[in-house]
């Protein structure tokens, strides 16, 4: 049995509108932040008072960079295609940076709207310098957010049957997965990140979805959660869940502050591995988490498999509307503990 190709799944992105983020001193005063082309540097930015994050829908385009707004979008237009314009860098008065990426609407061939997407969080009523405009780094730093990741310390478990610490791994490892028995991990990736905004991860405590030990994972990760009864209706026993879907900042909670050591593990095909005891995926790779790869190992992938491949899937990936249903993440905590 193959796992869900997530090519075309969903992405939720928590986005300001443009018109929250505007010039409050330098030469575009008053204007709403804009794309790469239209920004002034040293002009310094303001979030307006009460702005709160939106919620964009998209999923992956045909191309590199680019992404179609879905339908069950809150904001934005069905249909119409985004783009990853930038990666900005603001600077408070106190020298403390933050990257935000924007993305831009268009519609035929036209910008319609803009949007922030913070990397760390911003204050309303504090001003921000723009520092940097770098047309080239966003479509790394939005795989970074895109990739699924382990925290230093995850224990794997190995064909032998014996767990391992990740950062012990090496490429031709042989590691024990769900669905396709024993497989060679093929690559081992690492960065460390500032633990917060889209990059704070989730920390699963140990004994909370009877995991070993403590599980540290990026918060798009998606674990697999075994349903005795299908209670939030999604048609099968068997259904990935991104964790920040389970976070009740007790038992499963965001870790905000410092850094974090984050690990990719990559196999041949995407695969479910066991970490702490969690059947987790391993991380899979299309042309937005691609520009992470060296590139022998990218051309390694490809090969085996295109992006033009046609997806052969079990469709595990739940739907994000079930989970908005009232109780279904009490549902499925109480299914993966009993």
């Amino acid at each position: 049995m193959k796992i869900v190709d997530i090519r075309r799944s969903i992405q939720t992105l928590k986005v300001y509108p443009g018109s929250a983020l505007r010039v409050s001193e330098g030469v575009a005063r008053g204007d709403a932040i804009s794309f790469a082309d239209e920004l002034v540097m040293d002009d310094y930015y303001t979030l307006s008072q009460g702005a709160e994050r939106e919620t964009l829908h998209v999923a992956l385009g045909p191309r590199l960079k680019t992404f179609r707004i879905q339908d069950q979008s809150p904001i934005g237009h069905p249909g119409n295609g985004v783009v990853l314009d930038s990666c900005i860098t603001l600077m408070d008065n106190s020298g403390t940076t933050c990257e935000a990426l924007i993305l831009v609407e268009i519609s035929d061939n036209m910008a319609e709207s803009v949007y922030v997407l913070p990397l760390a969080p911003l204050e309303a009523d504090h001003a921000y310098r723009l520092v940097g405009i770098d047309r080239h780094s966003a479509t790394r730093r939005f795989a970074q957010i895109a990739c699924v990741s382990f925290g230093k310390g995850t224990r794997i478990t190995m064909a032998d049957g014996n767990q391992r610490p990740i950062e012990d791994l090496r490429p031709g490892d042989l590691v024990l997965t769900r669905d396709n028995g024993v497989q060679p991990l093929r690559w081992l990736g690492v960065s460390t990140l500032r633990a917060s905004g889209a990059f704070a991860p989730v920390l699963i405590r140990a004994g909370a979805l009877n995991n070993a030990g403590d599980l540290l994972v990026s918060p798009d990760h998606r674990i697999m959660v075994y349903q005795r009864e299908d209670k939030i209706g999604a048609g099968r026993p068997d259904i990935l869940v991104k964790v920040r879907h389970l976070v009740d900042g007790d038992a499963i909670s965001r870790q905000v502050g410092g850094h974090v050591e984050y690990y990719q593990m990559l196999f041949d095909h995407h695969e479910i591995i066991y970490a702490e005891g969690i059947a987790s995926e391993s991380l899979y790779i299309d042309h937005q988490t691609r520009e992470l790869l060296p590139d022998e190992v990218a051309s390694h992938i490809s090969h085996l498999a295109p992006e033009d491949a046609e997806p052969v899937s079990a469709h595990y990936e739940v739907a994000e509307s079930l989970l908005s249903k009232p109780d279904a993440i009490e549902l499925l905590r109480r299914a993966s503990t009993s």
